[in-house]
């Protein structure tokens, strides 16, 4: 069989995410099974053109902006009639193949912007793609579409797609998951993980932080990740402001260093407007580490409340940071949730997402053999 893929980025770009790492891992799998695979996305800056990554052909042209065009223009020319499917991947922007692609469509899309437009666009471009969002989905309502939690479904079905066409596949992890949970930091440690972009609210688990730090002094929260420098420079003026001790960054890390610390953090605090699933949530179990979450879009499909981390009742500082206290004031609570978490976390593989994958695109072909 022959795939084409559709995506703004792909796994090498610096900026890939949660998606591109999915949308790799599957296109390899896809590939393994000896399949060809294309996947088309994005130039940046020292890529190359062309070139095959464990089986995956990938094709690079035009920016963030201009791959849509650029996509459009490779399929008249170089795709149409060369592939038997072609995967639409949605982030925030869709490659609009319905108006374009005459073999079979599918709609791979991790989550839904909505209030992320406020948070990462300045106005009128925020509240223009907040209320086009839902108009352009549209477009793909009778297509098969891919996600990968409850929520996103739920999100879709309101659009008006079917279903029995909206198929969800699970993430996976790089890693096995530890036999059994190492020893934590002496003192309790919180750990942020991820992308310093202001719809992940880190300004929220400071906030957060600095009550806790009222009653744990010695308290310590470690931020990791790189991203947008203006609101990294806000953090630390808020940290100054409230003349807060114990925070400490970590950039640019290497994905043991990342591992190594997630392990010893007693709990991985996350307060994202909304998210796909959250895949850091399940590294951080997979080291026995469980989750302190806003109760938002796929936090609270990788997170289970009470079993493998908590949610908050209201997504606000004030009631992340009561959560937390009862958490490290509650040995039992702690043990509890970090075994559970840990056990949790051996679902979740490559193995087990490639193989519910390709279920899910060959049931999706057989439905479009049979119309």
């Amino acid at each position: 069989m022959k795939i084409l893929i559709f995506n703004w980025r792909d796994i090498k770009n610096p900026l890939a995410g949660g998606a591109e790492i999915l949308t790799y891992q599957i296109a390899k799998g896809w590939a393994q099974k000896g399949h060809s695979v294309v996947l088309f996305s994005s130039f940046f800056k020292g890529a190359k053109n062309e070139e095959v990554i464990n089986n995956v052909k990938i094709i690079r042209a035009g920016n963030s902006f201009s791959v849509y065009w650029q996509a459009y223009r490779h399929y008249k020319k170089f795709f149409k009639g060369q592939f038997d499917i072609v995967v639409d991947e949605i982030n925030t922007v869709p490659f609009f193949t319905p108006f374009y692609v005459c073999e079979p469509v599918i709609c791979y899309i991790n989550q839904l912007a909505k209030e992320v437009w406020f948070y990462e666009s300045h106005l009128p471009l925020s509240l223009l793609g907040y209320l086009a969002e839902p108009l352009i989905l549209r477009i793909y309502r009778n297509k098969p579409a891919i996600t990968i939690s409850e929520s996103t479904k739920e999100d879709l079905l309101k659009l008006g797609f079917r279903e029995n066409k909206v198929f969800i596949i699970p993430m996976g992890i790089d890693f096995a998951p530890l036999e059994r949970i190492s020893q934590k930091e002496e003192t309790p440690t919180l750990i942020y993980v991820g992308r310093i972009k202001k719809s992940k609210r880190i300004d929220h688990v400071i906030r957060a932080f600095k009550l806790v730090k009222e009653r744990i002094a010695d308290c310590k929260l470690w931020i990791v990740g790189n991203g947008n420098a203006r609101y990294k420079n806000n953090l630390k003026r808020l940290i100054a402001r409230y003349n807060l001790e114990g925070v400490t960054f970590y950039e640019k890390v290497t994905d043991e260093k990342k591992l190594g610390l997630m392990k010893r953090a007693h709990a991985i605090i996350v307060a994202s407007v909304r998210e796909g699933w959250g895949l850091i949530v399940t590294e951080a179990n997979a080291v026995g580490t469980p989750a302190i979450c806003y109760n938002i879009p796929g936090l609270r499909d990788s997170t289970i409340d009470n079993v493998t981390g908590l949610l908050c009742k209201e997504n606000n500082p004030f009631n992340l940071a009561k959560v937390i206290l009862n958490f490290l004031e509650n040995k039992d609570l702690r043990d509890s949730l970090s075994k559970t978490a840990l056990d949790k976390s051996r679902n979740f593989s490559w193995d087990r997402t490639n193989k519910e994958s390709w279920q899910v695109l060959e049931q999706i072909l057989n439905n479009e053999n049979t119309k």
